[in-house]
């Protein structure tokens, strides 16, 4: 880390630089303001802002280990080798400077920009939310060679400073118990977390991140020397990369310090992962703005001076640069400015020119220096060009009159009455016989039905040219009415709901997973906005004293046996929707009142990138790994 990133000095870091904002008493009131909500993803929360602290350290340059440690009582501690909070008395509040960041919101030495020049913690909350918000908070400091403590309880001191021993090191160790009258669950995920560590490990080279989960017994520690490199490299393990070595720099300009990495794949999906000072930027922002038109521009500006694009054709578009590539982008400055919806999107206007111009001069130097695997990286992208024009012309065959218009099309869409997309929603049912039930047990008011013939192409192996070509994929597209890929628009979508709805065996399964490796790959809009379900039908009809009863689980199963008697019944497990008539298919499965439906998201976006390369790609061994790891947790497999 450079002197301009480092923190001013550890001696320097004292109370007069925790600067007081405002008070504590709003965060007990009204959470899900401050951490997003009171389920599982702002119980997280609360970790990932304890751990934010020890990462500032780490960008300061005074912090290399961080652990964490997962109790039987739901308790967590945060560890970190950092300088230690401030103990001094606080100038302005008249407390330790300890229980002033740990009771005032906002206290922190993150807000002058004095003490830190980097903070990943700065689109957070601060330590004071999670003390609130902690049925008992516990705080040990390691500093001026001593150990202190603070006990405090749903966000109120219960003791003093004190001072308990002597340290030879210094640090700060964070235990706390989320508060079960706040959160609807206490019970943290530790795959939740590692998947956090992991990414964390990756953006910050050399810190060492370890959790330990007392519940298992189980360790693990994250910790990457190669940095984003080795996030790369960890993406694309179960791809075939065209180049041997990751193409890498680091760039300081204008303050801000440009990291990326970056490898082409023999595949057709574009996976570029941005971050700000560690912040996963979804949304993307700025920096993503200026590294696709460097990408661009250099591309094009090498092809047309080696003649590798002629002089008549046209010039590569992003798309086709960006064909099979996987990267990582991180970028650190002083003060980001957060956008968007969910404040996941880089605002920063002169971050577009700094990772332009930085992108640019060094890819360019690099494509000089490497004509071959230049060439290869064009060859590639002039292929993808050629299958865009083929794509172009497939994609006019899926304008929605012509195809609605052509009964000869496979999977004919029955589709619902109403254009309001609050309430309409549209089923992929599986095959021609559940595709007629689901017909006649509809509501036709709101409920469109899309019977799909056989499985859909597998799209983690083709071009969108090949996908265009695909009838099931065709209809598909034309009856939601957004289009795919770069030309997708949510406005124009039809339907608020898409929900796949298949038999509960092993072709089932597949045809699922399919599906929802197209939506993530072409659609991820309908992923990322709540549009897509798994509708979940009933495993099995329980009949007593001519009453009929469904269950959608084997434990379900068990209580109702339980309640009904075990004599006396007759059970039918279904093993497709077509052994439903329409009335039951309503009832079991369409009715609003009374259906399931699974919402699908990706809130880790790489996980599920793995995930689907993993099920769907060109390997084996990877895909029986996964399989085996992962069958203890099928439940009513049918083969």
């Amino acid at each position: 880390m450079t002197k301009e990133m480092d923190i001013k000095n550890d001696r320097h870091y004292t109370a007069s630089e925790i600067q007081v904002l405002t008070g504590l008493e709003p965060v007990r009131k009204r959470p899900g303001m401050y951490i997003g909500s009171t389920g599982p993803k702002g119980l997280h929360h609360l970790v990932y802002e304890v751990v934010d602290n020890g990462i500032d350290e780490a960008l300061a340059g005074i912090c290399d280990t961080i652990k964490v440690v997962l109790y039987e009582d739901n308790s967590i501690s945060v560890e970190d080798n950092g300088s230690g909070i401030p103990v001094e008395t606080h100038p302005q509040t008249g407390k330790s400077t300890v229980e002033t960041v740990l009771t005032i919101l906002h206290a922190g030495g993150k807000f002058d920009g004095s003490a830190y020049k980097v903070s990943g913690g700065l689109h957070g909350v601060g330590i004071s939310v999670v003390n609130a918000l902690s049925e008992w908070l516990e705080v040990k400091v390691r500093r001026n060679n001593k150990e202190y403590m603070q006990k405090f309880e749903r966000g109120i001191a219960v003791s003093e400073l004190e001072v308990i021993g002597t340290s030879t090191s210094t640090g700060t160790t964070v235990t706390f118990k989320p508060d079960s009258e706040i959160f609807e669950t206490i019970e943290i995920s530790s795959d939740t977390l590692k998947n956090r560590f992991r990414e964390m490990a990756f953006l910050n080279k050399g810190v060492k991140i370890i959790i330990e989960d007392k519940r298992s017994g189980k360790e693990k520690e994250f910790y990457y020397e190669g940095g984003i490199k080795s996030f790369v490299e960890y993406i694309n393990k179960n791809k075939n990369p065209i180049q041997k070595d990751i193409i890498y720099f680091e760039t300081q300009k204008d303050g801000a310090v440009v990291e990326f990495a970056m490898q082409y794949t023999d595949g057709y999906s574009e996976n570029i992962f941005t971050f700000a000072n560690n912040i996963n930027t979804i949304e993307g922002g700025t920096h993503l703005s200026g590294l696709r038109t460097a990408l661009t521009r250099v591309m094009n500006d090498y092809g047309r001076k080696y003649n590798i694009l002629k002089e008549k054709d046209e010039n590569l578009s992003g798309d086709d640069v960006r064909e099979g590539l996987t990267g990582i982008l991180s970028v650190k400055l002083g003060e980001p400015q957060f956008e968007g919806q969910t404040k996941t999107k880089l605002g920063n206007s002169e971050m577009r020119g700094i990772v332009e111009s930085s992108t640019y001069e060094y890819l360019n130097n690099f494509l000089e220096e490497n004509p071959k695997l230049a060439k290869t990286i064009l060859d590639k992208s002039i292929g993808s060009q050629r299958a865009r024009n083929a794509a172009r012309k497939a994609r006019e065959l899926t304008r929605r009159k012509s195809i609605l218009d052509n009964t000869t099309l496979p999977g004919k869409l029955a589709d619902c009455q109403s254009n309001d997309i609050n309430i309409t929603e549209i089923y992929l049912v599986e095959g021609d016989s559940a595709g007629g039930s689901a017909k006649q047990g509809r509501s036709r008011e709101f409920q469109a039905i899309l019977p799909l013939r056989g499985k859909i192409l597998n799209v983690e192996k083709a071009r969108l040219d090949r996908i265009l070509n695909s009838d099931e994929i065709k209809i598909m597209i034309t009856a939601f009415g957004a289009g795919i890929g770069t030309e997708f628009d949510i406005e124009k979508l039809r339907y608020g709901k898409i929900i796949i709805m298949t038999d509960a065996d092993v072709d089932g399964a597949h045809i699922r997973t399919l599906l929802l490796t197209f939506f993530f790959r072409y659609m991820r809009e309908l992923i990322d906005n709540g549009h897509i379900y798994v509708a979940q039908p009933p495993l099995y009809k329980i009949t007593k004293a001519r009453k009929e009863h469904y269950v959608y689980s084997d434990e379900q199963l068990d209580e109702l046996l339980n309640e009904i008697g075990r004599t006396g019944y007759s059970i039918q497990r279904y093993k497709g929707l077509g052994e439903m008539n329409p009335e039951q298919l309503w009832d079991t499965t369409m009715d609003p009142d009374s259906r399931i439906l699974l919402r699908v998201n990706t809130e880790d976006a790489v996980a599920a990138d793995e995930i689907f390369t993993t099920l769907m790609g060109d390997k084996v061994q990877p895909r029986r790994e996964f399989i085996q790891e992962n069958s203890k947790f099928v439940k009513n497999l049918d083969i």
